[in-house]
């Protein structure tokens, strides 16, 4: 698995996550929207955690930094 996210891509990822569970626990959102969004947020935390996004793949799309070589 190679990695295809960058550090810009990985923070905007892990705040939205947050946000999300912000809008959860102070009972903004409730029922399926609750749940649907919760499992966004679990997998923007996981996709974050490995710096892999597998619908990137498809695309070929890449937030790395190239390295200069």
């Amino acid at each position: 698995m190679k990695k295809n996210m960058g550090a810009s891509d990985k923070t905007i990822r892990i705040l939205l996550a947050v946000l999300i569970a912000v809008l959860y626990f102070t009972n903004v959102i409730s029922g399926t929207l609750a749940a649907i969004l919760g499992i966004f947020a679990i997998v923007f935390v996981i996709t974050s955690f490995i710096s892999f996004c597998p619908l990137y793949l498809p695309f070929g799309i890449s937030t790395c930094k190239k390295k200069k070589g």
